[in-house]
């Protein structure tokens, strides 16, 4: 049992949880918590580590994630130790150690969600948790935004990371360039303006874009799109959360492809 913060496996973890610098060079994160780990393991993505509190050794959800496969190492920490690492206030808290994804072939055919500069780490990690609602396997990240494997981002996913095929530093008008499907961009500073409800998303692959919190698409971006995407508000609001904008848009698409699949 590690009791000491100066053990070198404890600063490490330090590392992890708070640089995405470090995290990049070790190809490595971390998560917190039982949930996340159930759902990684459902998911057939083991970590390579698991740190457990002492007082949670004999919780049965605890036991059933360090039961999930014997080449996984179990190291126990002190309670004190764990609430010392712990990004959450709940106290003592399962963690787990998993590699990066290595994912290196763009889903230049495929259905995508594609995040310019979207830097708010529950605004990413919403998103990627409507993509995998909707069905949507691949999302793509530029420089500018949040780390997709932060604490934060994380947490705001429930998950989703393990479900995801998740690309990050893309370079995104060379992506866009070479998608083959329909271009979506939720923008108005376009030419042409399309209501979200008068677009067909029953059948072509689609890679939609949204933006920064602040300033949106980039007009290098926005300048690729046919037209920009409007979602319709009655109400006196100018604008909507670049998350809550995402989720309508692809709940959108899956209830046209639901309804396709329906009439058949």
């Amino acid at each position: 049992m590690i009791t000491s913060t100066d053990n070198p496996q404890i600063k490490r973890l330090r590392q992890l949880f708070s640089q995405a610098k470090f995290r990049r060079q070790e190809r490595l994160f971390v998560t917190e918590g039982v949930h996340l780990l159930q759902t990684a393991i459902a998911a057939h993505r083991l970590p390579e580590k698991i740190f457990v509190p002492q007082s949670l050794l004999d919780d049965p959800e605890v036991s059933g994630c360090l039961n999930a496969d014997k080449n996984i190492q179990v190291i126990v920490l002190s309670d004190k130790i764990a609430q010392s690492l712990s990004t959450l206030n709940t106290g003592c808290t399962i963690m787990a150690v998993f590699s990066l994804p290595e994912n290196t072939a763009l889903p230049h055919r495929q259905d995508c969600v594609v995040l310019d500069g979207v830097q708010d780490p529950g605004n990413v990690g919403t998103i990627l948790r409507s993509a995998a609602a909707c069905g949507i396997s691949n999302v793509l990240l530029n420089k500018t935004c949040a780390d997709a494997f932060s604490p934060k981002v994380l947490r705001a996913a429930m998950g989703a990371n393990f479900l995801l095929n998740i690309f990050e530093y893309v370079d995104l008008i060379e992506f866009l360039q070479q998608f083959s499907g329909s271009l979506n961009i939720t923008t108005l500073n376009h030419t042409h303006i399309k209501s979200l409800y008068d677009l067909n998303l029953q059948s072509k692959p689609t890679a939609w874009v949204f933006g920064n919190e602040g300033t949106g698409v980039s007009p290098e971006i926005a300048a690729l799109a046919k037209y920009g995407v409007h979602i319709p508000m009655i109400g006196k609001i100018e604008s909507l959360n670049v998350a809550m904008a995402a989720s309508i848009c692809l709940f959108e698409q899956m209830r046209q492809r639901m309804m396709r699949n329906y009439s058949r």
